[in-house]
């Protein structure tokens, strides 16, 4: 029995005290998770969603490594067409973030992104239940099994592709369980499916109750980056830098002698100093902190499974 169908059965007073007690971290304590050998993920369908082809690379490339390492089949929603962040007009913004995202899905093998064409820094203007829509189909179609974005409940968020998308996903998740949003999914064959494990991360502040470690896959975080040319703070930068620095007759150790070693040292130094500090306080050399909502405990039938006799 679910949580719903466990608490329409309990007194109103008893569901009153049960609500006024409830803490905020009843999604659980702080974890930390670390590498798991073998495959623990095989048969499950990881979805990262990211309104900006830079999103999942900068605060998530870690843990969707990990999880695809672990076995997972990786899939990725962008939901923008990026068309206000990166070089030269809105066309030439869009192909070169166009290609940075083809660059990810080589990565991490992505084995399909699907591309929802909305535009970039205008998302609140959109109908949100078409986007949720859009979710839900696509969580019911991959089988949706974890899902990677924003913290719908991060403070301080400036950009609505970001609130408007984790706002989407959250209630996309919850309803591609049911079994009556949307009928006519049923009949093209698709079936309800609830998404099992959400990780939040945000860029300000959030409620943290899951440090991943990613030392594992440092290096595969920064290939990451180092696609992520349109927009900054990762892709070249740090070949432009030492190309800056040489013209003012200055050298920087950090960059090495090459523009490839200059990219990728620039991206550990500077671009993951928010995964060294954050492993720091929990002793890992790198790390990534998010809000982790996993599946509901059937509290009901662990009590029958523990308690169930046969006459």
């Amino acid at each position: 029995m679910n949580r719903r169908a466990l608490l329409s059965l309990l007194p109103a007073a008893a569901l009153q005290a049960q609500q006024a007690s409830q803490p905020f971290h009843a999604h659980g304590p702080l974890v930390i998770e670390r590498k798991r050998e073998g495959k623990p993920r095989a048969g499950q369908t990881v979805v990262a969603i990211q309104p900006h082809s830079d999103d999942i690379p900068i605060f998530a490339a870690g843990l969707y490594a990990k999880l695809i390492d672990e076995g997972a089949t990786p899939y990725m929603i962008r939901v923008t067409n990026d068309d206000m962040a990166g070089p030269g007009n809105y066309a030439q913004t869009v192909t070169a973030n166009q290609r940075d995202q083809d660059a990810l899905d080589k990565v991490f093998g992505i084995k399909k992104t699907y591309e929802l064409n909305y535009n970039n820094h205008m998302m609140d203007n959109i109908a949100r239940s078409e986007l949720r829509q859009r979710f839900i189909f696509l969580f019911r179609l991959l089988k949706a099994d974890i899902v990677i974005t924003y913290d719908p409940t991060g403070h301080y968020e400036e950009n609505p592709d970001h609130y408007v998308t984790s706002a989407c996903v959250e209630a996309a998740a919850w309803m591609a369980g049911g079994g009556k949003d949307y009928p006519e999914h049923f009949d093209a064959g698709l079936k309800p499916y609830s998404v099992k494990e959400k990780y939040y991360f945000a860029r300000f502040q959030q409620q943290v109750n899951r440090v991943v470690d990613i030392g594992p896959w440092v290096e595969k975080k920064i290939d990451a980056n180092w696609e992520n040319k349109a927009q900054g703070p990762a892709g070249e930068t740090g070949a432009r830098l030492r190309a800056r620095l040489a013209r003012e007759g200055l050298t920087l150790p950090l960059l090495g002698s090459d523009d490839r070693t200059a990219s990728r040292e620039y991206i550990r130094q500077f671009v993951l100093e928010r995964d060294r500090e954050t492993g720091r306080r929990h002793g890992l050399e790198y790390a990534e902190q998010y809000h982790y909502i996993g599946p509901e405990t059937d509290v009901v039938g662990d009590y029958i499974r523990r308690n169930a006799r046969r006459p």
